[in-house]
């Protein structure tokens, strides 16, 4: 088994994102809730580091992302901001934190900033009140994130996990739907479960970098929750690969632990 080499470049920021989609230089993103996964994938050189409200369902056990709250996502953040030294760190503003007007999205993405450490928040979707969030952090230097596509706050106007953009008129909504929050300042934009030609038009389209989650092989970087990557998940959504399957693997090790101590064998060896 390789040992484990703590990568040693200089902390990742907004600027280099951008240098890095107009070098053609792919970015990586991965999801953390908590600080011992963080350390693992920041000296893994994990470039983007986002604590999602997908914690909600892989860490807290809801069976979708609208439970979660802000103080949630603060204790989360502030957990993996401890194991976190390289890696550029983005935390979710949960639902309904940063809808109902410009000071209650000040405030919320102000707690992650000064409670959490994170340095840039994320947001779902392009609608009227998400514009006005993103326009009115961006003014007072808090990078923005966005999210369109398939958007999991929204799932209960969705209606289920389906791939978004289907059609050419959906796709014409989501191309405009970025526009916008490009033109409000986002630093990037995630690209959620749409098909990938229609990713690849707008990462050519768009000036700010595009992460995609199951979107493709052509957007400027790529983002997994973790639990999927590493095989943790009972179900993953059908875009996320498994690159290990620890769900097995840990099961045994707790069974076989069971048996050793069950039958007196445990330390005798």
């Amino acid at each position: 088994m390789a040992s484990e080499q703590p990568v040693t470049s200089r902390p990742v920021t907004i600027p280099q994102l951008q240098h890095w989609k107009q070098q053609g230089r792919p970015i990586t993103m991965l999801t953390a809730w908590d600080f011992l996964l963080a350390e693992i994938l920041d000296r893994a050189g994990v470039d983007v580091i986002l604590v999602g409200d997908s914690l909600g369902m892989v860490a807290l056990g809801y069976p979708t992302t609208l439970p979660v709250t802000l103080d949630q996502m603060v204790h989360h953040s502030q957990a993996v901001r401890r194991g976190v030294k390289r890696a550029l760190l983005v935390a979710d503003l949960p639902c309904l934190s940063y809808q109902q007007s410009s000071t209650q999205a000040l405030q919320s993405a102000g707690r992650l900033l000064q409670e959490a450490g994170v340095q840039a928040v994320k947001l779902e979707g392009a609608y009227p009140s998400a514009i006005r969030a993103v326009t009115i952090l961006v003014e007072v230097g808090i990078p923005v994130l966005g999210h369109v596509g398939l958007t999991p706050q929204a799932i209960h106007q969705l209606g289920s996990f389906r791939q978004q953009g289907q059609s050419a008129a959906a796709a014409d909504a989501i191309i405009r739907d970025a526009l916008a929050l490009e033109a409000a300042g986002v630093f990037g934009i995630i690209l959620e479960h749409i098909p990938a030609d229609l990713a690849e038009v707008m990462t050519q389209k768009l000036r700010v970098p595009t992460i995609g989650i199951g979107a493709g092989p052509h957007c400027d970087g790529q983002v997994l929750v973790t639990a999927d990557l590493l095989g943790l998940s009972a179900q993953s959504p059908p875009f996320a690969p498994a690159y290990a399957h620890l769900r097995g693997t840990i099961h045994q090790a707790v069974t076989a632990y069971c048996q050793d101590v069950q039958q007196n064998r445990f330390g005798q060896t």
